[in-house]
């Protein structure tokens, strides 16, 4: 396979690799602190000529990797718009009353090939500043981690929102820095997360009120025509697809996800 090929992929093992990031000292540290005197125990980082720290060992890369692969599912939540896609996209299936038209596998399908889309550049950027470089032996793991940290971090403080990282600082108790970029990751990616609920749901909300209004009027004309054993639904569902039919709706929505977030 080539490493074209992989990109894709690169970008989900770059963000995951990023959770490993706040344990890495103390991992370190708990590490020495257990060793036996002799130095016999296992040793996090290997040693070069002059008596410093080069890199982890083979089995500590391992470790790693292995662990933040069985985190891939919840940081690829987490760190990219996917929640934000599937929040609007569960919305937009409520307001035009299909869920048994517009199955969940669907909806997760569309959000994660939104996902990917949007997620290029920083794909790209990982893959080329941090997964490629470690892969062909110029860098170490911990360089490679802290370049694919750089972009990811880059991103999510563009779609967070300032009152959201300034409240989640204050929750985790960090101190002040004139500069959102010197927040610890954690702070940034709660912060990434409560601002991408936020942007959902009002995004949702604008989705909601057309068809909110068709159900009104519905209702409003069965009640006049004493037709009140009639359903609503049942009439409303077909004039609400069709409006979502002759105004391109789908494009509409695609169009609203990929340009509320914020490049790079």
């Amino acid at each position: 396979m080539t490493p074209r090929a992989l990109r894709p992929g690169a970008l989900l093992l770059g963000a995951v690799t990023l959770a490993a990031l706040a344990g890495l000292a103390s991992t370190d540290a708990l590490a020495q602190a257990q060793a036996p005197a002799g130095g016999q125990g296992l040793q996090i980082f290997s040693s070069n000529t002059s008596g410093g720290t080069t890199d982890y060992t083979v089995r500590t890369q391992i470790l790693i990797i292995m662990t933040l692969l069985g985190l891939l599912p919840a940081m690829m939540l987490m760190m990219t718009s996917f929640t934000r896609f599937v929040i609007v996209l569960s919305l937009l299936r409520q307001a035009l009353g299909l869920q048994q038209g517009l199955p969940n596998r669907i909806i997760t399908g569309i959000a994660l090939i939104l996902t990917l889309l949007v997620m290029r550049p920083v794909g790209e950027r990982i893959w080329t500043d941090a997964l490629q470089p470690y892969d062909e032996g110029r860098i170490t793991l911990a360089q490679a981690l802290e370049n694919a940290e750089a972009p990811l971090s880059r991103f999510m403080l563009a779609q967070t929102s300032k009152p959201a990282l300034e409240q989640i600082a204050t929750l985790a108790g960090a101190p002040a820095v004139t500069d959102p970029a010197l927040h610890p990751f954690t702070v940034k990616l709660a912060a990434f997360v409560l601002s991408e609920l936020k942007t959902a749901f009002m995004i949702g909300c604008m989705l909601f009120i057309p068809f909110l209004v068709i159900d009104l009027v519905v209702s409003s004309v069965l009640m006049a025509m004493g037709m009140m054993m009639l359903s609503p639904l049942v009439i409303s569902l077909p004039l609400k697809l069709l409006l979502f039919v002759l105004v391109d709706g789908w494009t509409l929505t695609v169009n609203t996800l990929v340009t509320s977030v914020r490049a790079i």
